[in-house]
């Protein structure tokens, strides 16, 4: 199965919302009218793609004037070609650059923050490549215990103290055990916060200080993960989360289990940051490197 059917195998309900609904505006051989194209309108609102709904069906409208469109497969098309000019372009699959890179990786509660790390460290070592992971979120055991487990099915190692110690003192062991073993990559669990949160947030920055005298240049990513299912919600969450710190990529989880996909062009477009990976399901190799033209052509499939 390639990239492109794992994507349409995974985002139905994207898919159906969007795809389907266009399909049963056009059933019949309805012809493009004003009630049809308000129709569209609201479909396309529904898979949260906000303002860029309006934008996008004025430009079918100005087309169809035109005599460009006249049925469903010319709309198809035309969204096809609109929703790609408005993502950024590809980001190749991440390789280090220096060892050992580090990764922190932020979000707040209930992302999927903690799930996504272990993908991510299972991606990596399946990849060749030696994977540390510092669990630096010591508020709570569970999440230490939940990295701790999907650690041992992929066989990378796990650095993690008691709960409540120091979240940097965390990051600091690993990133030591990182360079005394000659690890690749080293990737730093964080505790999910909100960016109110004034105390986490300090925190987060205590820790971006301490890896960076530790490993000069880190952390050498900063990927934030937002939660697919909340829609423009998860929008506003990145806004704000990035006034405060330095984030240099998205991973998008959860994006199965939601038809508001739509969300992800407004991340890009309002923040100029490229999606780096989308999570696809539970499996730990439910996770792709995002492709904009798998992911458009996996919503609007006919």
């Amino acid at each position: 199965m390639g990239l492109l059917e794992r994507i349409q195998a995974r985002l139905v309900r994207t898919r159906t919302a969007l795809s389907d609904g266009i399909a049963g505006l056009f059933r019949g051989g309805r012809a493009m009218d004003a009630a049809l194209v308000g129709e569209l309108e609201a479909l396309l609102y529904s898979a949260d793609l906000g303002p860029l709904a309006r934008e996008l069906v004025e430009d079918l409208e100005r087309r169809h004037k035109r005599g460009e469109i006249r049925g469903e497969s010319d709309v198809r098309a035309s969204l096809r070609s609109s929703l790609l000019e408005r993502l950024l372009a590809p980001v190749p699959e991440y390789a280090p650059a220096v060892k050992p890179s580090v990764v922190l990786v932020v979000g707040v509660n209930g992302s999927g923050k903690t799930t996504t790390i272990a993908k991510l460290a299972h991606r990596f070592a399946a990849r060749g490549l030696g994977v540390l992971v510092g669990a630096c979120d010591t508020y709570r055991a569970a999440a230490a215990d939940q990295l701790a487990i999907w650690a041992d099915r992929s066989a990378v190692q796990i650095v993690r103290k008691e709960e409540g110690a120091d979240p940097a003192a965390v990051a600091f062991e690993a990133l030591e055990t990182a360079l005394v073993l000659g690890y690749d990559v080293v990737l730093l669990d964080t505790a999910g916060r909100l960016h109110v949160h004034k105390q986490l947030m300090e925190e987060l920055k205590k820790i971006q200080r301490v890896v960076a005298r530790k490993i000069e240049g880190a952390p050498h990513e900063v990927w934030l993960v937002l939660d697919a299912t909340n829609g423009q919600n998860a929008v506003q969450q990145a806004r704000l989360f990035t006034e405060a710190v330095r984030v240099t990529g998205v991973i998008v989880a959860k994006l199965d289990g939601t038809a508001r996909a739509g969300a992800l062009f407004r991340i890009q477009r309002e923040l100029g940051l490229p999606v780096r990976y989308v999570g696809t399901g539970e499996g730990k190799d439910d996770f792709e490197v995002f492709e904009p033209a798998s992911f458009v052509d996996a919503i609007l499939a006919g």
